[in-house]
């Protein structure tokens, strides 16, 4: 899910997700770029309308294959310190997310297409509630509150969702990780 884990890697070849390497993202957010280089984002100012589409969610997919954290972010935002965090992220069964939280936004996935689990816990690693995300059985996505332990568990391969929270971007710290 998100977003947010530090180092995803973005189609353009950069590693940033929505989850932070320290999640395995994110997945905001992700995991969600890269710490030092701007001009490594997918977002083109020039290209106005940015169409997401099949082909878009199959190249992303097809990098997020191809990367050892399988998944890869594409990023609508054009910069770390966005007030928005923007992106698409393509995850691949076996992607490792650790149990982690957000303590200053929420974040919400929406699942375009594929299946996956999102796992909430408390304080002590208890999980205390679960939900399959599946487009086709109509559970779209979820909004997670700020500060809320979670994690996911990608179900099928070629599953991407559209991640967004607030910005800048911050990597989790290690007491955001249980």
């Amino acid at each position: 899910m998100n977003d947010d884990v530090d180092d995803d890697e973005n189609v353009d070849e950069n590693d940033d997700d929505d989850e932070n390497d320290d999640e395995g993202e994110d997945v905001d957010e992700n995991d969600d770029e890269d710490d030092d280089d701007d001009d490594n984002y997918n977002y083109n100012e020039k290209d106005m309308m940015n169409i997401i589409n099949e082909l878009l969610l199959d190249q992303v997919t097809a990098q997020a294959k191809e990367s050892p954290r399988l998944r890869m972010n594409y990023n609508f935002h054009d910069r770390l310190d966005a007030p928005a965090q923007r992106l698409l992220n393509a995850l691949e069964p076996g992607t490792v997310l650790p149990i982690h939280r957000h303590t200053e936004t929420a974040e919400t996935y929406v699942l375009l297409r594929g299946r996956m689990k999102v796992m909430y816990f408390d304080d002590e690693k208890n999980l205390v509630e679960e939900c399959e995300l599946n487009p086709t059985e109509g559970r779209y996505g979820v909004h997670i509150p700020k500060g809320q332990w979670h994690t996911i568990e990608v179900l099928e391969s070629g599953s991407v969702i559209f991640e967004v929270k607030d910005g800048p971007y911050r990597p989790l710290e290690p007491e955001d990780v249980l």
